[in-house]
């Protein structure tokens, strides 16, 4: 169950990347929390994955898969991926022991416990679709069943309204920005810890109070540096490395 009748404090994460001092700066920023609920792409680009893995299972967590971790553990089709997401994804498919894998196969694509559901792409296709744009979450309203989908992948922190999308609109919000329930179904993307694309390069995160039905969404600086340097260290692409500093 992802509610058990009480008021719980809930850190939303979503495309960790690897990134383990960017992951360790946002959990320091949201507590205390009662559990986190992690959105997917635990793995992929970043110079830790299977420490970023054995992070979030000692804590107390519910996990989607994304679409790294399908690819690193070979269920999706590198085609898929540009060249440079090819290199990165074979490094950390070697870099994974077999109870990684094992961990990462058994994540669910969708959980589903009104008034939420989480995935990491979207309700209609959970791991692979991206959710831009207000056209896109309209047709994925008519398949959301719940109050709230939290969802990730695009690295872009963003909330669907259901009344507004139908006007076209859409939110960015900021550090420090929210959103209440009662302002209508949602489809809230509480953006990338490991690798943001929106050009703020800070790790961003969501805390959703269950018991004041509130997302309040915000942003941590971490050390880029020291994971540019990982990522040089393991010979992970220089493109990758590069865009950790310019948030994209």
């Amino acid at each position: 169950m992802i509610m058990k009748g009480r008021p719980v404090r809930v850190a939303v994460i979503s495309d960790i990347h690897a990134n383990l001092i960017a992951f360790e700066a946002v959990l320091a920023a949201c507590r205390p929390f009662d559990v986190v609920w992690c959105l997917g792409d635990i793995v992929g680009y970043g110079p830790r994955p299977r420490e970023c893995i054995a992070l979030l299972r000692s804590l107390p967590y519910l996990c989607v898969v994304g679409n790294h971790d399908y690819a690193a553990i070979g269920r999706l089709n590198l085609d898929e991926f540009n060249p440079v997401a090819q290199r990165a994804t074979a490094w950390t498919a070697a870099a994974l022991t077999v109870d990684d894998v094992s961990f990462l196969t058994a994540l669910p694509n969708r959980i589903i416990d009104d008034p939420v559901t989480l995935v990491h792409g979207s309700p209609r296709q959970p791991v692979w679709e991206y959710i831009y744009d207000p056209r896109t979450a309209r047709e994925n309203f008519a398949l959301l069943d719940t109050a709230i989908c939290f969802l990730g992948h695009t690295h872009i922190c963003s909330v669907f309204v259901e009344h507004e999308v139908r006007q076209g609109r859409m939110r960015q919000p900021r550090p420090g920005d929210s959103y209440q329930m009662s302002e209508g179904r949602a489809l809230i993307n509480p953006g990338s810890v490991g690798q943001p694309r929106d050009g703020d390069p800070r790790a961003a995160y969501a805390i959703y109070d269950t018991g004041a039905g509130r997302v309040e969404f915000g942003r941590v600086e971490y050390d880029i540096a020291s994971t540019q340097r990982q990522m040089e260290e393991a010979g992970l692409p220089a493109p990758l490395v590069r865009r950790l500093a310019i948030g994209y």
